[in-house]
């Protein structure tokens, strides 16, 4: 499996909107609207690849001088468990500290907070509704 920064625009994107599209939207009855994908622009997008494959993904954006913020994790349905988005997180947490910030947080899904939990993360404030669904902010330091 390859990780990598892809680039906004490339058919490598095009896969990573498909993945997300497929994953997280289209359960919920919702898609993305041009300018959403237009203001990815700036963000840190990144992917895991089997071959030409595009097995997971999740981006990176700025939240603060020490702080991103990881957006629209995705894995194939049929590989996750499979440490997938664990080595994305892995990943993503590296390029974070090697940008020089200090912690990472997100809006989890409730159901996704065990996994997050196990990567270190911890729960922070109230429950609350994005995306029709039920969330939490979580949070970890990098350092």
């Amino acid at each position: 499996m390859a990780l990598k920064i892809i680039d906004h625009g490339s058919s490598e994107y095009q896969q990573m909107v498909n993945l997300r599209n497929e994953i997280l939207r289209k359960p919920l009855g919702l898609s993305f609207t041009p300018e959403e994908l237009e203001s990815e622009k700036e963000e840190i997008l990144i992917a895991a690849f089997e071959e030409e494959k595009m097995l997971g993904c999740c981006m990176l954006i700025h939240a603060d001088t020490h702080t991103l913020r990881l957006r629209q994790m995705a894995v194939l349905n049929n590989l996750q468990g499979k440490g997938i988005g664990r080595a994305l997180m892995t990943f993503a947490e590296n390029i974070a500290r090697d940008r020089g910030y200090r912690k990472l947080t997100m809006h989890a899904r409730v159901s996704a907070t065990g996994f997050y939990e196990k990567l270190g993360y911890s729960v922070k404030g109230d429950q609350f509704d994005e995306v029709t669904i039920p969330h939490f902010i979580m949070e970890k330091d990098l350092f």
